[in-house]
């Protein structure tokens, strides 16, 4: 599977095109996907893993938000595995007690981070994105959370900083400030961020493109015959495309994917 350059890391560090969502391990309340599922077994996430590595994988999202996935993923992975994946996280989201709280103070979002270090049971991350309420421009402005993520990145405790965003304006705003990435929303039936990825695609920045499958709904209406394929050749036909985050917890769904994302790329 094709790797890209994670902007702002150096030594540089790649990441494959699709990378493997895990909300799934960690939480299975308050989530939008189109069937209840009940988390996996230990074994079932290794094996999982396992898959994903053999498929050319190398590119892992969680979150603190995402129940206890964080921790799983740091008990799962052996120190010698560990090497093998590139990490991307959140700060400033908590789930508790069935619903979001979120705090971008500089000091709460490095307390987040330094708890993730230990959870994940590593010294550093790839990549830690402010995971947005929807008040992207404010979050970046006035609540010290990127200058957190400045010191924790100069501090190499992470490798690479950025936004998972929710408005067109706060994931331009972002890259334009000399964060490394955002995360954003596009496919085929939602398109209205990619001023994001034009921007990414001007400046030289990453970006990590989520509900690329639309959650498991594809979008409305008709979707085709394949749409994942569909999903994934219309996102890498643009420049500022770096990875799709998909997350499952269904080997043969993976498998897929990762079938999808290689016809994509023999093609291109």
């Amino acid at each position: 599977m094709k790797r890209r350059p994670l902007s702002g890391t150096t030594p540089e560090i790649s990441v494959s095109s699709l990378g493997l969502g895990t909300v799934k391990f960690g939480r299975n309340a308050q989530v939008k996907y189109p069937e209840p599922f009940d988390l996996p077994s230990d074994q079932d996430i290794l094996n999982l893993l396992e898959v994903a590595q053999s498929e050319g994988i190398n590119l892992l999202d969680t979150a603190p938000a995402y129940g206890t996935s964080e921790e799983r993923i740091g008990k799962l992975l052996a120190p010698a595995e560990r090497e093998n994946w590139a990490i991307v996280t959140k700060a400033g989201e908590e789930f508790v007690d069935g619903g979001s709280i979120f705090d971008f103070s500089n000091e709460a979002i490095t307390k987040s981070v330094e708890r993730t270090l230990t959870r994940l049971n590593t010294d550093r991350i790839e990549a830690v994105l402010l995971h947005s309420s929807g008040e992207d421009v404010d979050i970046l402005q006035n609540t010290g959370a990127v200058e957190a993520l400045f010191e924790l990145k100069a501090a190499g405790k992470i490798r690479a900083i950025g936004i998972s965003t929710k408005t067109v304006e706060g994931g331009k705003l972002a890259l334009e400030m000399g964060l490394d990435a955002v995360m954003t929303t596009y496919n085929p039936w939602h398109t209205e961020e990619e001023p994001v990825l034009d921007t990414a695609a001007e400046i030289g920045k990453s970006v990590f493109l989520k509900k690329a499958l639309g959650s498991g709904w594809f979008g409305s209406g008709d979707t085709g015959d394949d749409p994942v394929f569909e999903a994934f050749d219309f996102i890498f036909k643009h420049p500022g495309a770096t990875a799709v985050i998909a997350g499952t917890i269904n080997p043969e769904h993976l498998r897929s994917n990762c079938e999808a994302m290689r016809r994509v790329e023999a093609q291109a």
